[in-house]
Order: C-alpha cells, then sequence, then structure tokens
C-alpha cells in the first residue's frame, strides 16, 4: 500500500522523532509506565503507529470491502447506514407474569430485540419444585418448567414481529421446541421465527459450567437442531458460539477469538460427520463476543474474527455459500468489569465497551445495567443502559460509516497482531488433536486461568488500576435500590407449575415422553419428539430426566 522510499523516508524520520524530540522528554520526565499493554496484557503498545507497522497490508487481501470477502470491514455492504445494529437487553427474572411485563416495558422504549435469561435450575433441566432448584428459582433469570410459562412470558408479544435470544446451553433443544411451540399456538409460520439459541456445549465444560449429558450425546442433540433447524426454522440461528463466558472467566482477547473459533470449528466436524453439509446449516451458526474496556483491541478482535472465520470456512471446509463464511455476532459489554464500588462508574464503562462493539460491526448488543455487580438490574437500570445504545446509534456518529477506525496504523497493526496469536493458539489446540481433546486435556482451562490469575495479581499489587476499587476509592457507598426475588415468588412459581401437572393430560404426556426416550435410544432427530412433548405440557424436567437417563450425566474431570 506505501511506496517503498517513502516507508523509508517515514522510518528515518521516526527514528530522528525519537532521538532529537522524545528522548530528552523521558529522560527529564519520563513515561507513566515502562511498558504499555493492551487491557488483558496480551500486546504491547509501542509509542507511535506509522505506515512503516502496515506495511506488509494488502488492501484486497487483508481488508476488502464491506459486504465482500475476507469481511473485515463488515458482513454487510451498508454497515450501520442500511440498518441499526439490533438492540437485544438481556432480562428475565422471577416469574413468568414479571418477565412477561419487562418484555413489554423494554419493547415500549425502544428495545428492538429480545433477550431472554433463565434461571439457574432451568439453565440445568430441573423444575422449579425439584430438590436442586430450593432457594434458586427465578434467582438468575426466569423460571421456565412448561409451555404454559413460555406462553405467559410472550403474552402479547407476536414472533413474527420480534427476534429473541435465549441464553440456554444443556436443555437448549427443550426451550427452542417451547419457543417453537408458542410461535404454532399464535399461528406463526415456522419460517418466520427470527432468533438464537445459545446452545454451545463445549464452554460450558471450559468456562461457565452449565452442563448436564457428556459431550457425545451433546453434540449429537446440537447437530439435531441444525439439521431440523435448516427445514424447519431457517431463520433462526442455531447456536450462539460464545467467547463472551470465555472471556469472563479471565481469558485474554486473543484467547477468546481463538478458542471460540476453535469451538466453532469442532462444531462444523461434528455437523459434518454426521451427514449435514456444510452450506445447509453453516448460515444459520453465530457467535457472541464480549465488549471489554480497551477500545482499540476490542475493534481489533472483532475484525480479526471476521476475517478469520472466512479463511477457515473457505480453505477448511471449502464452503461455497458466502454466507457460511460471514461470521455475524452478538456481543455484550463485561460483566466482569463492572464494580460493586462506585456503581456509577459502570454507566461510564459500560458505554465506552459498547462504543468498541459498535466501531468493531457488531450485529446485536446488550448492554449490561450499573447495578449487575450487585443484583439483577433495576427498571431504571435496564432503561439506562438501553439508552446508551440509542445515544450511540442516534447522536454519536459512530453509526454514520463503515469500520470507521480501518486504516488507523495502530488499529490495522493490531488486528494483524491479534490474529497471529489467535492462529497460534488454534494450532496448538490442532496439534492436541481440537478442542475436545484440548479440553479433556484440561489445557484449554489452564490457559484461561493463568491469564486469569496474572490480572488479579496485578489488581491486588496495584499495577492495573481499576477506578474506584484500588485507586480512587471513597469511604462510603450510597444506598441504592436493587432488585430482588423473594422466597414468596418462589413459592408462587412453584404453585403454577402444580396447576400446569393437575389440569394436563397425565397420559398423553406420558406417551410423549416414553417415545421421546425411543428416539433418544435410536438414531432418529430427537427435535419433532422434544416438540411433541413439550405441546403435551411436558416438562422441562421430564424432558431432560429422559436425557439423564439415557445419555447419563456429565462429571468433571472425566473425558470431554
Amino acid at each position: 500500500m506505501f511506496d517503498p522510499d517513502d516507508l523509508e523516508e517515514i522510518r528515518a524520520g521516526r527514528e530522528q522523532w525519537h532521538e532529537e524530540t522524545v528522548e530528552p522528554v523521558v529522560d527529564r520526565f519520563g513515561e507513566r509506565k515502562e511498558t504499555f499493554t493492551t487491557d488483558t496484557g496480551g500486546q504491547d503498545v509501542d509509542r507511535l503507529y506509522t505506515p512503516n507497522d502496515v506495511a506488509d497490508l494488502d488492501y484486497q487481501e487483508d481488508l476488502g470491502y464491506p459486504g465482500e470477502p475476507p469481511y473485515t470491514r463488515g458482513v454487510y455492504s451498508t454497515g450501520y447506514r442500511g440498518r441499526l445494529w439490533t438492540m437485544r437487553q438481556y432480562a428475565g427474572f422471577s416469574t413468568p407474569e414479571d418477565t412477561n411485563e419487562r418484555f413489554h416495558y423494554l419493547l415500549d422504549q425502544g428495545q428492538t430485540g429480545l433477550s431472554m435469561a433463565f434461571d439457574l435450575p432451568t439453565q440445568m433441566g430441573h423444575d422449579s419444585d425439584a430438590a436442586m432448584s430450593a432457594g434458586e428459582v427465578g434467582k438468575a433469570g426466569v423460571a421456565i418448567d412448561s409451555l404454559s410459562d413460555m406462553e405467559t412470558v410472550f403474552d402479547g408479544i407476536p414472533l413474527d414481529e420480534v427476534s429473541t435470544s435465549m441464553t440456554i446451553n444443556a436443555p437448549a433443544s427443550v426451550l427452542l421446541a417451547l419457543y417453537i411451540a408458542v410461535g404454532d399456538r399464535q399461528g406463526v409460520d415456522r419460517e418466520q421465527l427470527r432468533g438464537t439459541i445459545q446452545n454451545d456445549l463445549l464452554k460450558e465444560y471450559t468456562a461457565r459450567n452449565t452442563y448436564i449429558y457428556p459431550p457425545e450425546p451433546s453434540m449429537r442433540i446440537i447437530t439435531d437442531i441444525f439439521e431440523f433447524c435448516a427445514d424447519e426454522t431457517p431463520n433462526f440461528n442455531t447456536i450462539s458460539i460464545s467467547g463472551y463466558h470465555i472471556r469472563e472467566a479471565g481469558a485474554t482477547a486473543a484467547q477468546e477469538l481463538a478458542f471460540t473459533l476453535g469451538d466453532g470449528i469442532e462444531y462444523v466436524e461434528a455437523a459434518i460427520d454426521a451427514g449435514l453439509d456444510v452450506d445447509e446449516f453453516a448460515p444459520q451458526l453465530s457467535f457472541f463476543f464480549n465488549g471489554h474496556n480497551n477500545i482499540f483491541e476490542e475493534v481489533a478482535k472483532f475484525r480479526a474474527a471476521r476475517r478469520m472465520w472466512h479463511d477457515i470456512m473457505d480453505e477448511r471446509f471449502d464452503a461455497q455459500n458466502p454466507k457460511s463464511k460471514q461470521l455475524k455476532f452478538h456481543t455484550q459489554t463485561a460483566g466482569s468489569m463492572l464494580t460493586a464500588q462506585q456503581i456509577e462508574n459502570n454507566v461510564v464503562r459500560v458505554a465506552y465497551q459498547a462504543l468498541a462493539a459498535v466501531l468493531g460491526g457488531t450485529q446485536s448488543l446488550h448492554t449490561n445495567g450499573k447495578d449487575e455487580a450487585l443484583a439483577l438490574p433495576t427498571e431504571e437500570s435496564v432503561r439506562t443502559a438501553l439508552r446508551t445504545q440509542q445515544i450511540l446509534a442516534h447522536e454519536s456518529g459512530a453509526a454514520d460509516t463503515i469500520d470507521p477506525l480501518a486504516g488507523s496504523y495502530y488499529v490495522e497493526r493490531l488486528t494483524d497482531q491479534v490474529e497471529a496469536e489467535a492462529y497460534e493458539l488454534l494450532e496448538e489446540v490442532d496439534e492436541r488433536g481440537g478442542m475436545r481433546e484440548a479440553i479433556e486435556q484440561q489445557w484449554v482451562q489452564r490457559q484461561i486461568q493463568d491469564t486469569a490469575f496474572d490480572r488479579q495479581k496485578e489488581i491486588e499489587e496495584g499495577e492495573r488500576i481499576i477506578v474506584g476499587v484500588n485507586e480512587f476509592e471513597v469511604d462510603e457507598e450510597p444506598e441504592m435500590d436493587v432488585q430482588e426475588v423473594t422466597e414468596e415468588d418462589e413459592r408462587r412459581k412453584i404453585e403454577t407449575l402444580e396447576v400446569v401437572r393437575e389440569e394436563r393430560d397425565d397420559e398423553e404426556a406420558e406417551a410423549k415422553l416414553e417415545a421421546l426416550r425411543e428416539a433418544a435410544r435410536g438414531d432418529e432427530n430427537l427435535m419433532p419428539y422434544i416438540i411433541d412433548a413439550v405441546k403435551s405440557y411436558a416438562t422441562v424436567g421430564e424432558v431432560c430426566n429422559v436425557f439423564r437417563d439415557e445419555f447419563g450425566e456429565f462429571q468433571p474431570g472425566s473425558a470431554v
């Protein structure tokens, strides 16, 4: 991109600038630190960047144009000038009635997509009255036991007019079945259903731990979903391959990128091994990344992710459909970066993290509430978080041009560096036999744990400043309202479940569950049987218990 003679002149000029202008100032005043690095310490940050730092950049091959390979500059040709990102606030708490009320509130406030949080019992495939559920019902999200609950959540919300993201993994097939059943009851054509299920089990074994079944049957369920949705719900994303929780566990930006794409490779290989054509299911794959603190590192990560996925799908899997090579992703701002101290500071953190996601070209975005370090966000906090996105969209100018940081010597260099480090990690994963093998060997977990340990040590020793935590502290924190879920809420939820069991046709439910059990013992696609079961008001726990009986449960430390 640059004339060699010009580059030599710039190189010589930089050296002269350093000797004559910089060194005298540094000798006299010094600098704040000896070494500057990106947010997670993954990359050294130089004092100045020039065209020499991107001398090898090939515009057509490395950048291209938006909507064209290698998609570094975005998967859509008009960026946000054609359509803004989906503003998808993560919501769901306590009872289905409460969640329905919150969904209506968010839609009234201008939210453009729904994002559904589930409580821990639902995530683990337990009904609200199970012994394992005691004390956790409705705490981390909404409690969903049956089709009755899902109908309540979406009461008055036409599923052909909204898209819904569901953060659910081990029981993803069951919650997807419930969503399809609600659509069927509303008379919505299945091709009109839009949204995403997370459905990413590999990252559960490494970072989040809400797994139920061992990997082999889990991968079977995932590929069954791929196959079923390709035919029945082609506009619904069948998986959200998630780096978010990997980053929350302590990974660097490059580790987040490498391990997320590594999981993606594992899912594609599993689907192909199951007999699916890559171009039939790959367009429905989606990704989920963390929006962390360092604006430039995050932008570089998002740009590198698109380029890497294009090359992986093109070169490794010989995908022919352009949509199979387009990495589309949702971003959530970094929950692990929220502080319980001086929580108003979190509004600022979230705004900058959201800015990084927008500058990096995210397809949808969730902005955290300022109080999420303490509890589920209040209605006021959720509104402020949503307003953050709306101000970004309509007031900041960040959405007016595509890939606005392209051409920055620093950003292009950082994009290349993050990509190179991610590829080095992926090569190590391949040498270890792929992500499942690398996870089984605990290698992935150790990489993340070591990074998290180093970061925490830096904070405790004051080498890394967290405003309000280890620097700029205040003696007193003001009192504030927090969202609470009470024992009464749990009791009411269990009573609702009891009514469902009393009013349903038990013989029909048992027959549908038995049919599902027989299908699990064979090799048929499980999704039609799960849909039949939930339509008979079989509960989430009952369906998951069929799979527990047939597939077993994963035990930590056993083979992945």
